[in-house]
């Protein structure tokens, strides 16, 4: 008798850390104008957003696909969708608006 274990993806993506603070600036600026706190962030805030984010959305995504293997696209739509979450949490934590 067989059991069957869902695997998540637990490495990296090839993209790398300079990859991971572009891709992060991007994805955290677009979540902050997404979600309306662009005004209250600079651009190193951006960053954290987006490369936390980032490691959000692929601990999130990884138990339904295989992140490392994504690319560019995918690890920026991933950074996107975490940077939202992430910003969507800070907000409803500090009840900013």
């Amino acid at each position: 008798m067989y059991t069957v274990v869902a695997e998540r993806s637990t490495t990296t993506t090839a993209v790398g850390w300079i990859g991971y603070i572009i891709i992060g600036g991007i994805a955290g600026w677009l979540a902050s104008k997404i979600m309306g706190t662009d005004a209250q962030m600079g651009v190193v805030l951006n960053v954290v957003v987006g490369v936390i984010g980032a490691f959000l959305g692929g601990f999130l995504l990884s138990f339904a696909f295989d992140t490392a293997s994504g690319g560019w696209w995918f690890t920026f739509f991933t950074a996107l969708l975490g940077s939202v979450i992430l910003l969507f949490l800070v907000k409803l934590v500090t009840g900013r608006r």
